[in-house]
């Protein structure tokens, strides 16, 4: 028996429409970070609009930074989050891209601070980067912008590797449980604040933050001067239990990135769902509550897609 033709009709349209959908995926980092619901808030904005634009977004959880931009670079991921230090090197060919440019690689914006945060135990006694002396220290996992940057300090620094009892490759989501059961005296996370992440670390043992500046870490001042994308930020006292004076530390900026090959139509339609609701964008979590219309284009590490420089332009947020 034939069907009805108003039923091969609905079918024919639900197969054209299906197939004019562009589905786009944001790599992000771990779960318990910040990357994660910020490629969660992205994606629920551009979805409210994919009636309009054909696009559908997915968030997926990966290793971070570095991964997030070779992959990219691989053509499989459309956009990622990366720490804009990862993001100037990728582009330059320089630290662990040396010889391996990414030269495709191009900015969306910049979100939030990124601290390079140290969480140890008061029971550790860790009160300076000197004090990781004969510790266990997780350094983060392969293709993490953490591990990136503290690869860099031990680079820059008379710090080394041999210091430690041991550094352990940890990824994000395992660092609490870890320090809770004091299989590490302490973990190195580059995060936006407040993080669930050391929130859950907080309410399971007694915490502190080392301060990484000048005063504290010399070689600070030389890193700063040469690596212009690092800078020293604030972690508000307050922010987790147990911590309620102001901490200070060298860090970045979380950066929404992709490639030159990615279209016109996929940015447009992701940077119109962030800017034209930028209010509701910046309530969906503590960490952009510092964003404005012109932070986003401050610590760029790569150039700006074309079609996203030609909304700023259009809008006369980029002169």
């Amino acid at each position: 028996m034939r069907r009805p033709l108003l039923s091969l009709a609905l079918s024919a349209a639900v197969a054209i429409s299906a197939s004019a959908i562009d589905f786009v995926t944001i790599g992000t980092g771990g779960v318990t970070g910040v990357y994660y619901p910020t490629g969660g808030a992205v994606c629920r904005m551009a979805n409210k609009n994919r009636a309009q634009t054909g696009i559908r977004c997915t968030v997926e959880s990966t290793g971070g930074s570095v991964y997030n931009v070779n992959t990219i670079n691989a053509g499989e991921l459309d956009f990622g989050i990366a720490q804009s230090d990862v993001v100037y090197q990728a582009y330059k060919g320089e630290g662990k891209f040396a010889g391996k440019r990414i030269e495709k690689l191009r900015t969306i914006m910049t979100i939030h601070p990124e601290p390079l945060t140290f969480v140890v135990t008061k029971a550790s006694g860790i009160k300076s980067l000197a004090d990781m002396k004969g510790k266990v220290i997780n350094i983060g996992n392969p293709g993490s912008g953490q591990r990136n940057m503290v690869d860099m300090l031990f680079k820059e620094s008379t710090l080394d590797r041999s210091m430690l009892k041991a550094a352990e490759q940890l990824k994000a989501a395992e660092m609490p449980k870890a320090l809770k059961d004091g299989k590490i005296d302490g973990y190195f996370y580059t995060v936006g604040h407040p993080s669930a992440n050391i929130k859950e670390a907080a309410n399971s043992v007694d915490i502190d933050i080392v301060n990484i500046t000048p005063e504290n870490f010399p070689e600070a001042k030389k890193i700063l001067d040469n690596m212009p994308y690092y800078a020293i930020g604030k972690i508000p006292g307050g922010t987790y239990d147990g911590i309620e004076e102001d901490r200070h530390t060298m860090g970045v900026k979380a950066t929404l990135v992709t490639s030159s090959d990615v279209s016109d139509k996929k940015v447009t339609a992701i940077v119109e769902a962030i800017m034209e609701n930028f209010e509701k964008f910046k309530s969906m979590h503590p960490a952009y509550k510092g964003l404005t219309k012109q932070s986003v284009l401050q610590g760029l590490g790569a150039p700006l897609h074309p079609a996203a420089k030609a909304y700023y332009k259009k809008h006369g947020i980029l002169q």
